[in-house]
């Protein structure tokens, strides 16, 4: 299977066994990221979206609003990432960003004990109050800090997998894990119905800063 990830992906037809021509679909969905502060969400989101890593990012305030695309084999899948801010002051608005998601990717930091015990808490919300079908994903962040680890790759996993949730540890850093975390979304999602993502839920802009990546076309999917 080809996969690869690009700023954009370009619709094209792929041959049938039979050599027919088969135009490639494009599926699209509202991915969510939540977590502690500094942990880095925005550090992994900037890095899947744009190839980048900033060694002191800024705080979110409210949330960012960014696109990226995976193309799997005949299937271009779109993710409208909302990448929400960890401040506490900011949590009331989350139910905000992550309603109507088919994904979240729920973020903590290796090297502190006390995040993962927050991501804990983020996945049980969204057990309780997301879409029943949405595909939640368990990011243990900063893995080139593992010298510094204190939370255990065992204890994460095992809890991961209590839950049903994706897991891979990931650094923005170093890239490490970061495009396959969301090409392994991108294959637990749905592809048989096309995606509505309208409405205010959707789309609420709210106090996003909407930084929708616009660089770097390229194409992608060449079989």
């Amino acid at each position: 299977m080809k996969q690869r990830v690009d700023n954009e992906c370009d619709l094209r037809s792929t041959a049938r066994p039979n050599g027919q021509p088969q135009a490639s679909k494009i599926c699209q969905f509202k991915l969510v990221l939540l977590g502690e502060s500094a942990v880095g969400k925005s550090s992994l989101v900037l890095r899947f979206v744009k190839g980048q890593f900033h060694e002191y990012q800024e705080s979110t305030i409210g949330a960012a609003f960014l696109t990226q695309s995976v193309c799997l084999d005949d299937t271009t899948v779109k993710f409208e990432i909302w990448d929400t801010a960890g401040q506490e002051r900011y949590h009331s608005l989350a139910p905000m960003y992550y309603r109507g998601a088919q994904a979240a990717i729920v973020v903590y930091d290796i090297t502190n004990q006390e995040t993962f015990a927050r991501a804990k808490t983020w996945v049980k919300e969204l057990q309780r109050q997301a879409s029943p079908s949405i595909v939640i994903a368990l990011a243990g962040n900063k893995a080139d800090l593992a010298n510094k680890r204190m939370v255990e790759y065992e204890e994460a996993q095992a809890y991961a997998d209590d839950n049903s949730l994706l897991f891979m540890e990931t650094s923005a850093k170093t890239a490490m894990n970061v495009n396959d975390l969301f090409l392994a979304i991108a294959k637990k999602l749905p592809k048989s119905e096309p995606q509505n993502l309208g409405g205010a839920a959707g789309r609420s802009r709210g106090v996003d800063l909407h930084e929708q990546s616009q660089q770097n076309k390229s194409q992608c999917c060449s079989n």
